[in-house]
């Protein structure tokens, strides 16, 4: 069977290295020895991130996976300085085209955006679609001080460019704000490796883009822009979790036209980010319905060994099996 996966990265040396001349080493916070081992043994090398044609393709064949549509992790510079966002930015997305360009028949990408001038960012996506081929865009929580949250009209030029070029949006997790994990990770009864991964990927950082979404939902955004469609990983990164709760208990104070649910189901697409988990899989296909399945690995931060056997033994049926795999992916992104 096809599949294809939605949510795999690439890094960029040229990018990298130019980074390095023009920005100061980006802090993530106080970062103990022990979560400093723990980084260094479980995240991938540069090496791995930028390989196209070799490791990552032999990858790819042994578990039978068609295409993936690649994206920045942590190399994203969407919240690099603003002085330098732009420049670096469309380096990045340059950067990206050359390397799908090496197999098109393996690789699409989404774009990085600089948030931090959304108009400027409404230009780059559309260059990216138009000009590049890009399918959409991936976006990190902004770190603005004045406009932190996606929900604030300062970023309605972005979600208006992806709505007219009807393309969506990938939500995608990164470090929430230090003070958050001060607070809500730090200084239990273990060690600092526990907080750090508490804080990041063992739970903060699902709900803090979480709540970004739900934000967005809130907002109003989808019933101005009826074309825009968000993708959300992590199995909806918990959100996807509380939508009846937030029906009763919300949507009656809010001036929606329509159920915080319903407006979920019609404009938020759903990829497990290589959770590959029978119980969650079932969850969320009751929830928003198989058409709104889309398949992901996290390549190469995460290599399950049964990424591509996962759909192929799960419990859908045949044609859910297409959809979930390829299906879906193909209508939303017009591969």
């Amino acid at each position: 069977m096809k599949i294809i996966t939605l949510e795999e990265h690439f890094s960029s040396q040229k990018l990298g290295q130019r980074t390095a001349e023009v920005l100061l080493k980006r802090s993530i916070g106080n970062v103990s020895p022990e979560m400093q081992d723990y980084m260094q043994r479980s995240l991938p090398s540069e090496a791995e991130l930028e390989d196209i044609t070799g490791s990552r393709i032999q990858w790819m064949d042994k578990h039978q996976i068609s295409i993936q549509i690649l994206s920045y992790g942590n190399q994203n510079p969407q919240n690099s300085d603003p002085k330098f966002a732009i420049e670096l930015i469309k380096l990045a997305n340059d950067e990206l085209a050359k390397a799908v360009a090496e197999a098109p028949d393996r690789f699409c990408a989404f774009a990085s955006l600089p948030v931090s001038h959304p108009t400027e960012a409404a230009a780059e996506l559309t260059r990216s679609v138009e000009e590049l081929g890009f399918k959409g865009a991936m976006l990190v929580r902004p770190t603005s001080q004045d406009h932190p949250f996606f929900d604030d009209p300062f970023y309605l030029p972005i979600f208006e460019a992806a709505a007219n070029l009807n393309v969506p949006v990938y939500l995608h997790p990164s470090f929430p704000n230090p003070q958050i994990i001060d607070y809500y990770y730090s200084n239990g009864p273990w060690d600092d490796k526990v907080s750090g991964i508490l804080g990041t990927a063992g739970y903060g950082w699902h709900t803090d883009v979480g709540i970004q979404t739900v934000r967005l939902l809130l907002s109003g955004v989808f019933e101005k822009y009826p074309n825009l469609k968000l993708i959300s990983g992590h199995w909806g990164e918990f959100a996807s979790f509380a939508l009846e709760r937030m029906d009763q208990v919300m949507y009656p104070e809010t001036n929606l036209s329509e159920p915080i649910s319903k407006i979920y189901r019609d404009h938020v697409y759903i990829t497990p980010s290589g959770i590959l988990t029978e119980p969650q899989l079932k969850f969320v296909k009751d929830e928003v319905g198989i058409e709104h399945l889309l398949y992901s690995i996290d390549y190469p931060y995460i290599k399950p060994e049964n990424s591509g056997s996962f759909i192929a033994n799960s419990p859908l049926t045949d044609e859910e099996k297409e959809l979930f795999g390829h299906g879906n992916a193909e209508k939303l992104l017009q591969l």
